[in-house]
């Protein structure tokens, strides 16, 4: 620590300093209590200088001492010097800030304290520092004509750090911010509405910082002619700028517009959302201030300048970004583990943009390793394995172009007196493809509480977090371990356990599983023709790594196989051709890889069927019939179709005649046989065609039975070689006592048809011209029930 300066501050003498270089009141919170956690109290902070003034960096820290305390500067140790030291109480003094020295140095940059104790060094957050400055004018103001009535409006810009204060002068007066009618923005702008002949003038503006005053160039207002009645569209002038500010800031978004009658400005988001009214105010003819701004406000804004009455209207719009500095949600927190287990830090930030997160380890940026890692865009760090080395301050720093902040979590080793020492010479030795057989000795000492040991195993190539254990007992010094996978690496150490804590880790072992030759493929044989097969396989996971196939065959009755033929791994499916077609044939088919042929699938195929087949069915133009095939559907269906038309008018035309041949017989018959009572007619039934009504229990006997020769005279054209032509015939029943017609007097329209199968293989009807089944008509007719009724 440097020693402290004759007339330097400290934390028992106030110290009186300039007024820029005050720190609020808040920040003077100092913690006295003995923390056992090394942390800050003060930070520094980022601040504009003005040049040749002194400078005081604060950074005071807590915890154990004793404590030392550094600085540096853009990532760089601070030496001291007559220019720039370090006062008791830690903080950083500058007695004269200079932009720009003689030697090309600058005190501009960012700055850093750093804290360290026995425990472990903690870094402070960066503290930008800029010198105050002001560039000359790079926008002046213009002279304007405008008419009476309308807007005049003045810019000047320039740039300085701070932002310069910009107000504005009116022949070298101060403009009277109570007239309603100007309006001054803070970017720099005058705007001048409903103008009048006493506004004309010369104007200028002033811009102020702690660097410097500048004043511009000067121009002049000159406001002509009376107010014109002439309609004007409206149009916007200045439309809003796109801003990025920080929150709490306050954004000006300018909007000015013209046109007769004057238009009426309004404000809107593209988004739909609400602007709301909480600190939302309206400078001017349409200037939106949003004050206090957060990362909601965040948007495109829209200016619509209005007819009043109409819809005519015209828009310009801007888009407002509002940034957040970094800021811990949830900060790490210190913890104690044992040696060997694992430690986890856990650090979330917010922030817009979203901060970047990184680790520090004693005031040295963490990076990865293969113990240390890092998770969810480094917002989890997993230490695994902890030994004494890793016990150390940590630090989260999130940071985003808003701003950074950081937090401090510690990790304590806890390390047990006479807990045993590693285990000793640790083997590993192949078993086979898929196990290894690992053993060791126990440790050299404090053996006696050993309750038992654990076997860490991990794949070479893969992270630490994929690692697992297998316990074992204390008496056993072997283990053989199963279910790997063939041609890998795995590492392997040993830990022994008591109650009180773990050894240390054993030297790591690595080694190789064997490998291991491919799995038996599935295979099929398919038959292409009298001479040829097909041999195909499908590819699967199953058969594990392999470089191709192997494929031969032989005649079964041959000592040797013809091959192998060798197929790459992507292949699938191989024709064998030029076979006998007599014998039978074996096909095997196995996969390998450098470590040898695996299993071979053999299937047996004979092609003396396929041969027959094709003797027994001669093979069929199938393009052809593929071609002819919508053609030939047409044909058949419209055949089908004639067919049924014909057979229904035959049908149609049969029982219309025979309807009237049964009338007029039935006319003669009452003229020539005695008049049968109604009652005793309708108990009978009508059948045609000589159809039997088996279920007629009594028949009676004063009734007319007409024999097969009586019909036939009566239906002497029915069987028409037409109708045989088309397949289609009557039957013809012997007549038996059964087998009567009772002829009534019945109109035509109280017969139906019914399709029935003929019991009597003799009265099928003959098959379809198209070789379907053979088309059955019964022309029985159910008896006919009426209800009696009273004649004349």
């Amino acid at each position: 620590m440097l020693p402290p300066v004759p007339g330097a501050p400290s934390l028992n003498v106030p110290v009186l300093l300039p007024s820029s270089l005050q720190i609020p009141p808040k920040t003077y919170l100092f913690h006295f209590s003995q923390s056992t956690e090394l942390a800050f109290v003060m930070e520094p902070n980022d601040d504009i200088v003005v040049q040749e003034q002194p400078l005081v960096l604060y950074c005071q820290v807590e915890g154990i001492q004793p404590i030392t305390t550094t600085w540096r500067k853009n990532g760089m140790m601070m030496v001291d010097n007559e220019n720039a030291f370090m006062l008791a109480n830690g903080s950083l003094y500058i007695s004269r800030f200079q932009k720009l020295r003689a030697d090309r140095s600058s005190d501009e940059g960012e700055y850093d304290c750093m804290a360290q104790n026995r425990f472990g060094l903690v870094v402070s957050r960066k503290a930008r520092i800029q010198a105050a400055t002001m560039s000359e004018f790079h926008i002046h103001p213009q002279s304007a004509v405008v008419e009476e009535g309308g807007v005049a409006r003045f810019q000047c810009q320039i740039h300085g750090v701070p932002e310069p204060v910009i107000l504005w002068q009116k022949n070298r007066v101060p403009i009277d911010t109570e007239n309603k009618r100007y309006t001054l923005l803070p970017k720099g702008v005058l705007q001048i509405t409903g103008l009048r002949a006493k506004d004309s003038g010369i104007f200028h503006c002033v811009a102020t910082n702690i660097a410097n005053v500048k004043f511009s160039r000067e121009a002049r207002l000159t406001v002509s002619g009376s107010h014109s009645s002439v309609y004007k569209d409206p149009m916007i002038l200045v439309g809003p700028e796109n801003l990025t500010l920080t929150v709490h800031q306050t954004a000006i978004l300018e909007c000015i517009a013209t046109g007769n009658p004057r238009p009426i400005v309004s404000w809107s988001r593209l988004d739909g959302r609400p602007i709301g009214v909480e600190g939302i105010q309206v400078l001017g003819t349409g200037n939106l201030m949003i004050s206090d701004l957060t990362v909601q406000h965040s948007g495109i804004y829209v200016c619509a300048a209005n007819k009043p009455g109409t819809r005519v209207r015209r828009t310009a719009q801007g888009r407002l970004v509002v940034q957040a500095p970094a800021e811990f949600v949830q900060h790490p927190q210190s913890i104690s583990r044992p040696v060997g287990t694992t430690a986890i830090f856990t650090c979330l930030a917010q922030g817009e943009p979203p901060p970047q997160i990184t680790w520090v380890k004693n005031g040295q940026i963490l990076e990865p390793t293969n113990h240390v890692k890092l998770k969810n865009n480094n917002s989890t760090l997993t230490i695994y394995g902890i030994s004494q080395e890793d016990e150390a301050i940590y630090q989260c720093i999130a940071e985003n172009s808003a701003g950074s902040t950081q937090a401090t979590a510690r990790l304590t080793v806890l390390w047990a007196d006479g807990l045993p020492g590693p285990p000793q010479n640790v083997k590993a030795v192949t078993a086979s493809a898929t196990t290894i057989q690992v053993s060791w000795s126990e440790p050299l000492q404090n053996t006696k509480e050993i309750i038992g040991y654990v076997l860490h195993i991990r794949k070479a190539a893969d992270p630490l977090e994929m690692e697992y254990q297998e316990a074992v007992s204390k008496n056993t010094f072997q283990q053989l371990v199963t279910d790997l996978e063939p041609s890998t690496n795995y590492s392997f150490y040993i830990k022994a356990y008591t109650s009180r804590g773990a050894s240390k880790a054993s030297e790591t072992v690595v080694v190789n599983t064997l490998g291991e030759v491919p799995a038996m493929p599935s295979l099929f044989i398919k038959v292409l023709n009298s001479t040829a097969i097909q041999a195909v396989w499908e590819p699967s996971i199953k058969l594990g790594h392999h470089e191709g196939f192997k494929l031969c065959y032989r005649k079964v009755h041959m000592p040797h196989f013809l091959g192998p033929m060798l197929l790459p791994s992507n292949a699938t499916s191989y024709n064998i051709t030029h076979l006998d077609p007599s014998v039978v044939y074996e096909v095997k088919l196995l996969a390998y890889n450098q470590h040898g042929d695996g299993n071979s699938t053999v299937r047996f195929v004979s092609l003396r069927e396929t041969v027959e087949r094709t003797a027994l069915n001669p093979p069929c133009d199938c393009m052809k019939d593929d071609q002819n095939k919508t053609s030939t559907t047409g044909i058949i269906i419209g055949i089908h179709i004639g067919v049924t038309c014909i057979i229904f008018c035959v049908l149609f035309l049969m029982f219309g005649y025979r309807g009237r041949l049964l009338m007029c017989k039935n006319v003669q018959e009452q003229l020539s046989t005695p008049q049968i009572p109604r009652s005793q007619r309708n108990a009978t039934g009508l059948v045609l065609n000589g159809a039997a009504r088996r279920d007629r229990d009594d028949v009676d006997t004063n009734g007319k039975q007409l024999d097969m020769n009586e019909l036939e005279r009566l239906f002497p054209a029915l069987p028409s070689q037409d109708q045989e032509d088309k397949g289609i015939t009557l039957d013809h029943v012997p007549p038996t006592s059964h087998d009567e017609t009772q002829v009534s007097t019945l109109p035509l329209d109280e017969f139906s048809i019914v399709e029935e199968q003929l019991d009597s293989p003799s009265k099928n009807l003959a098959p379809d011209v198209h070789g379907g089944p053979p088309l059955s008509i019964n022309q029985e007719e159910p008896a006919l029930n009426h209800s009696p009724t009273n004649e004349g």
